[in-house]
């Protein structure tokens, strides 16, 4: 009767958009990765016979999620997290190396990308935390663990090295700020963001002179008593020394291949046959779908196999290309509308904890969809990042799952009413 009960309570209008998506992922992989000859939708030496395989796996996930008891995920969140990060740690040890990083398991011809699942264990540990009635945003100690709790994986991330993955758990940063985080926190970042970008096309000196007259002026706007002439000279003394250093860091921390992907982005000294090769073709693909596309299946660049790793992070290129600007912009508004219901949805819990989980999971498919979107559009350095549901993979394509089912389960289950 319980069972019951939680099926018909789960928020089918998220789950159909889940499934549409699912199904488009799967559409648009099997046109990016079509053989000559046709095969069986089941064929498993095709990627798209995997991807259903995937697909079909995804079903008992979706069934074992949803008739675990919703409490299991409070009650053991933090041995998750820790289950979690030895998966993390045992790359190390156990990992499979593949292009210079060190983030898989392989077992036979099956592998299984932890980093993945880490965001589902992170968000349950975090939304844990910070459903505890003491704790407090504005109190620096509750601060300094939350950001630990999202810190400890990142760490552990970029030393395989993976900035991509890393940089989605940043995400999780409007978490605390929708929990009560200081909104200078997301200032300073947004700051320091806009300074780094622009001290690499400014001569920095020109660039803290252009933050010292906006400092000036907004000292001499500000009230006589809000005024504070040591703050903002800190705050100067700061921002200088930040932008002098954005060129050392640039030539000396930042990997080759990530200094490549941001000269490529500024259109700075690279050869688009080369290191730009991957962007450009990106952009000749969809940029020569018009406004409704070649055709399902007819995308000449797609079936060219101009555009590198398009069953994956560039999969959105055969969409643009195939469905054309008009395809796009609905698979775009699946998404936002998807991201929209699950914050809706969030809002509407009185449980702090199923609240705050649910704006994990959105944060965290947001970050995936701007960023990959934007990369293939040239507005945000190429890196490694897959389209939520849409490229290829298991292990993310499962992850992204069970992220959101345990969402769906909470919701259902009346996790407000514990």
């Amino acid at each position: 009767m319980k069972n019951q009960k939680v099926t018909n309570n789960m928020d089918w209008i998220t789950i159909l958009l889940y499934a549409i998506l699912v199904i488009m992922g799967w559409m648009t992989i099997y046109s990016a990765s079509l053989p000559e000859k046709t095969t069986s939708l089941f064929d498993l030496s095709q990627i798209y016979g995997k991807q259903i395989l995937f697909i079909i796996g995804s079903v008992p996930l979706i069934i074992v999620v949803l008739s675990i008891d919703a409490k299991i995920y409070d009650k053991y969140a933090f041995i998750f997290y820790g289950f979690a990060l030895l998966l993390l740690a045992g790359l190390f040890v156990f990992g499979s190396s593949h292009k210079g990083q060190t983030n898989w398991y392989s077992f036979g011809g099956f592998s299984v990308q932890p980093s993945e699942f880490v965001k589902i264990a992170t968000s349950l540990v975090l939304a844990k935390f910070l459903s505890d009635v003491q704790i407090n945003l504005k109190n620096t100690n509750h601060q300094l663990i939350a950001l630990g709790i999202i810190f400890l994986p990142v760490m552990l991330i970029m030393l395989q090295p993976d900035a991509g993955s890393a940089m989605i758990f940043m995400a999780l940063m409007l978490v605390l700020y929708r929990e009560g985080l200081p909104g200078w926190y997301l200032a300073t970042g947004g700051i320091a963001i806009v300074l780094f970008i622009l001290a690499l096309l400014i001569k920095p000196a020109v660039l803290v002179g252009i933050c010292l007259i906006i400092i000036l002026i907004q000292y001499f706007i500000t009230r006589r008593a809000l005024r504070n002439p040591i703050i903002s000279a800190l705050a100067l003394v700061a921002i200088a020394a930040f932008v002098f250093s954005v060129d050392y860091v640039f030539e000396n921390v930042l990997e080759a291949h990530q200094k490549d992907r941001i000269n490529v982005l500024f259109d700075k000294d690279v050869d688009m046959q080369s290191e730009g090769y991957n962007l450009n073709q990106s952009l000749i693909a969809i940029g020569s779908g018009g406004w409704f596309g070649k055709g399902y299946l007819e995308g000449t660049q797609t079936k060219g196999g101009f555009v590198p790793e398009q069953h994956t992070d560039y999969i959105f290129t055969t969409v643009g290309e195939e469905w054309g600007f008009a395809g796009a912009v609905l698979v775009i508004a699946v998404f936002i509308t998807l991201l929209l219901r699950i914050v809706y949805l969030a809002e509407r819990q009185k449980s702090k904890l199923s609240r705050t989980y649910g704006y994990c999971v959105a944060s965290i498919l947001f970050m995936h969809f701007f960023v990959n979107i934007t990369m293939l559009i040239k507005l945000f350095p190429t890196v490694g990042v897959p389209l939520p549901f849409f490229s290829y993979g298991g292990s993310s394509l499962w992850a992204f799952t069970i992220l959101l089912f345990i969402f769906i389960k909470m919701d259902a289950n009346k996790v407000n009413e514990w």
